[in-house]
């Protein structure tokens, strides 16, 4: 059952100058109630390989998600899906809500599909098909592979995954064992872009946001573009994974890798470095919320959390480091009590992929993600020092 609606905000579709790439709209909603969501998230990082066995699953799996309109099929736009925006996964597929509905433009492939997150609480089970994938009517994809659902748990209220991770997270996801090209490979390999790149430029609370294939725009974010290598570090390298240390006050916490997961709605920290934290902060741990909470003079007193990426530094302010309070009772909280987005991954550091950069720190920092270079780049934009929360 639907619990939580929050406001959305629908935003235009604007063509770039460069005629070879274009930025497409993103909208927010949340599904389920956001109640417990931390503890949800611990496992968001797991395998993806192919499997038909899994373990019974929670009834509600709430997702707090970024998501574009995707038509499929021909004529254009056959069939309109609302699609999670996922840089922690690479696989393209429908059939959580909205029933795949064949069209001219399908071909079946033979293979089976798998994809699962967080421990299996979170997958698909399907077929792969090759079909026309329509981002937009001026971005259209004519062969691209395909997931379709007959089985899939922790997605009520959408219609499946835009996978824009590395393309090696598909490997093993279908019964052929063979890599599928993500859509930004796809519509690079067309010709449809000049650049196998996309960009996410996304808005604090329930605003939205947009997602820029095929080029970097610079009205969106302001100062300089930070490139940083994606890290060796495994098993953060299989992911949009970089190398960062973390600081408070100026106290350096961790030097760690970490990897940015927009179907995560915080930041996780290890346990030891999250006991730091929480410590140098005052926190408390909130037992319905399982988020730390700070009183208003904590929150007054609270330092920046620096993240230095490729040797510049990209700080939360204060306000940058709590959850929207128009917010609290959605996920099971007190209106007017003060809650923080750093969060407890509930692994010690050192295993390879210690930061996950979720939607608390993406919504204040411009992102690109270059796959020929194998590089991410970061930027400040006009929400980074905000106090929208």
């Amino acid at each position: 059952m639907l619990l939580a609606l929050l406001p959305l905000l629908f935003l235009a579709v604007t063509v770039s100058a460069d005629a070879k790439s274009l930025i497409v709209p993103l909208t927010r909603k949340a599904t389920g109630s956001l109640q417990g969501l931390a503890k949800q998230e611990r496992l968001r990082f797991g395998g993806k390989a192919y499997s038909p066995a899994r373990r019974a699953v929670p009834a509600k799996y709430s997702l707090w998600a970024f998501y574009a309109t995707i038509g499929i099929g021909s004529p254009v736009s056959a069939v309109n899906y609302d699609l999670v925006i996922d840089t922690g996964s690479a696989n393209t597929w429908v059939g959580a809500g909205k029933t795949y509905k064949q069209t001219s433009t399908s071909e079946a492939t033979g293979s089976k599909v798998h994809v699962s997150w967080a421990d299996n609480t979170l997958y698909m089970t399907g077929k792969e098909y090759i079909d026309m994938v329509n981002i937009t009517s001026d971005l259209v994809i004519k062969y691209q592979a395909i997931g379709v659902a007959s089985d899939t748990a922790g997605f009520h209220g959408y219609d499946g995954v835009l996978g824009l991770g590395p393309v090696s997270l598909t490997d093993g996801t279908t019964s052929g064992k063979h890599e599928i090209p993500t859509v930004t490979d796809t519509l690079f390999k067309e010709g449809t872009i000049s650049a196998n790149t996309v960009s996410l430029a996304l808005a604090p609370a329930t605003n939205g946001g947009s997602i820029t294939f095929g080029a970097v725009d610079g009205s969106l974010y302001v100062g300089n573009l930070t490139w940083a290598p994606i890290t060796s570090t495994y098993p953060a390298n299989g992911y949009w994974g970089l190398d960062a240390s973390i600081a408070y006050g100026g106290r350096t916490l961790l030097n760690s890798v970490g990897a940015i997961d927009t179907g995560s709605s915080f930041i996780h920290f290890p346990t030891d470095v999250f006991n730091k934290y929480r410590s140098a902060t005052g926190a408390v741990l909130d037992s319905a919320t399982s988020l730390l909470r700070v009183t208003s003079a904590q929150y007054d007193a609270l330092q920046p959390l620096d993240f230095v990426i490729a040797g510049q530094t990209f700080s939360l302010t204060a306000n940058g480091q709590i959850w929207p309070r128009s917010l609290n009772t959605a996920i099971g909280g007190t209106t007017s009590k003060i809650y923080l987005v750093v969060t407890d991954s509930g692994k010690t550091s050192g295993k390879g992929l210690d930061i996950i950069f979720g939607l608390s720190f993406l919504e204040r920092f411009f992102t690109a993600y270059d796959t020929a270079a194998g590089r991410i780049g970061l930027a400040q934009t006009t929400f980074t020092n905000a106090t929208t929360n």
